[in-house]
């Protein structure tokens, strides 16, 4: 028990290595930095998380056990299945505001597609984020926001390329700032598959 501070908890360190990973990226990435941005000495860390490895593996780990619990939450806080699917798009961008903070992350997910060890938790996340979407755009469906034929799973497949490739691309031409992007391309995408205002429902039988 000593040596293990109860003020500052495992959770409070991951979001701090999170914010350290988006200023610094990953070669700036070090446990004391990281101790420093949450109030306690290299060593602590050392003890809890062995290193700067244990520490990534740990926080990619905590962001799969994270994913599912977000999808829940963002819904419960939309009115509707679309407001949900455009909050969760844009929640899961908000670590990157800057083309640099992105450009950070990008470096970090380039090492969760070569360690076996990041990539088992990052393909979890991505799996975890599609299942979410794929949901939202059903319930869309059953609430007639889309329309009855729309493919789901497809179309699910489609917004989660863009969740990803619009940050890329902002961070290229940086017009306007991330979450509006998101919100122009997803738009883009889902509105051929929303019912008209006088489709079946006003047609004369």
């Amino acid at each position: 028990m000593a040596g293990r501070p109860r003020g500052i908890e495992d959770s409070v360190i991951l979001r701090g290595a999170a914010d350290v990973m988006g200023r610094v990226g990953p070669a700036g990435l070090t446990l004391a930095a990281v101790a420093s941005e949450v109030g306690l000495v290299a060593g602590t860390l050392v003890q809890r998380f062995g290193s700067k490895h244990g520490l990534l593996v740990a926080l990619a780990k905590q962001s799969a056990q994270d994913a599912d619990a977000r999808y829940k939450q963002v819904r419960t806080e939309q009115a509707s299945a679309l407001a949900a699917l455009m909050a969760l798009a844009v929640e899961s961008m908000a670590p990157m505001a800057t083309p640099e903070s992105f450009a950070n992350h990008l470096a970090f997910l380039c090492m969760d597609l070569t360690d076996p060890q990041l990539h088992e938790h990052a393909l979890a996340v991505h799996q975890a984020q599609g299942r979410a979407i794929e949901t939202l755009l059903t319930a869309a469906v059953s609430s007639g926001e889309l329309r009855a034929e729309t493919d789901t799973a497809a179309l699910a497949g489609s917004v989660q390329a863009i969740i990803a490739g619009a940050g890329l691309t902002w961070a290229l031409d940086r017009q306007g700032t991330l979450p509006q992007r998101l919100r122009q391309e997803i738009n883009t995408l889902v509105s051929p598959h929303i019912p008209s205002s006088d489709s079946p429902s006003s047609e004369e039988s």
